[in-house]
Formats: C-alpha cells, structure tokens, sequence
C-alpha cells in the first residue's frame, strides 16, 4: 500500500481540491507517458489525461482503490479517455471532409501563390513566430510566453523564417521579370 497516495485519497474523498493537486503532480508523467502510448497527437494525451482527473474528482466516492492508490484506476480511465478523444477526432475529420468546399472569390484577383502561400510554406513553428512577431506585432518575450518557448528559440525561429521568405520573395520577384 502507498501510505503517500492513500493520504491524498483520503483528503480528495474529503473534497480537499489541493490533495487532488497534489494526486496529479504525482502521477501525470505516468499518466501521459500512458496517453501517448495510445494517441499520436501530444494535445490529446494531455486532453486524455485531463478527462481521467475530472472523472477521479466526479466519481471520488465511487472510485475502487488498488492497494491504496487511485492510479490503476486512473490508468484505465486514461486508456478509455483516449479512446473516446480518438473517436471523436476521427468523427470530426469525417465530418469535415463531408463539408461543402465554398471557393472563395477575391476580388482584384487575389492570388495565393505569392507571399501568403510562401508563408503558409513554412512549418507550423516559424508560421506561428511570424504570425506573433511581424503580423500581430507582439514583442519576441510575449511571442515566446505565448508559445511556451524559450525567446532565443523565437528568434531563431524568426530568422529562419525571415530568410526563406526573404528567398521565396526574391525568387517571385524574378519571375515577375
């Protein structure tokens, strides 16, 4: 028996919403490491494992201990939680290829295939840096508090993407001559 996990179990059984912090620091690396085993996507073993505690706090009075400790039980719950996100992602994916296509119509003849289509080129990382930093107009500190990145990361990333739009844009130029 866990004497540390039975401890918590009392306390969340009490309502103590600290001890069922305290629950989650304890076993989210496990739980996620569960989750990804299980789902491709990063975001829906964090969903995944995010579902497993609000059910542990919903059902604090039902749920069935093993030697004292909710983490098997967390663990299947996990395993059902990241089934159901699958699920659902999968029905939305189908969903939306059911969705009628509307052509979008500019007028002035926009046309995607110049600095828009070069930006939408880049990987989603230095999309998103270039978004904050240059369109959006946000300082690098703010764009890296958004992002959850260190700032030497964001420009780096922002170099990056400046200079291969720097080379698209050149490379449209010359076309156009």
């Amino acid at each position: 028996m866990d004497t540390d996990d039975a401890a918590l179990w009392t306390r969340v059984r009490d309502g103590d919403d600290a001890a069922l912090a305290a629950l989650f620091d304890r076993h989210e690396a496990r739980l996620f490491r569960h989750a990804r085993r299980l789902l491709t996507s990063r975001e829906d073993a964090k969903d995944a494992v995010t579902i497993a505690f609000f059910e542990l706090w919903r059902k604090r009075a039902t749920v069935r201990l093993v030697d004292g400790s909710p983490l098997p039980w967390l663990l299947n719950t996990v395993a059902f939680s990241a089934r159901n996100v699958e699920r659902s992602g999968r029905r939305y994916a189908a969903l939306l290829d059911r969705a009628p296509v509307r052509e979008e119509h500019h007028p002035g003849g926009y046309d995607e295939s110049g600095i828009l289509a070069a930006l939408k080129r880049l990987p989603a990382k230095e999309q998103s840096v270039i978004v904050l930093t240059v369109l959006e107009g946000y300082p690098e500190r703010d764009a890296a508090e958004a992002l959850g990145i260190p700032v030497g990361t964001v420009k780096s990333r922002l170099a990056r993407a400046k200079a291969k739009l720097r080379d698209e844009i050149t490379s449209l130029e010359a076309s156009w001559a």
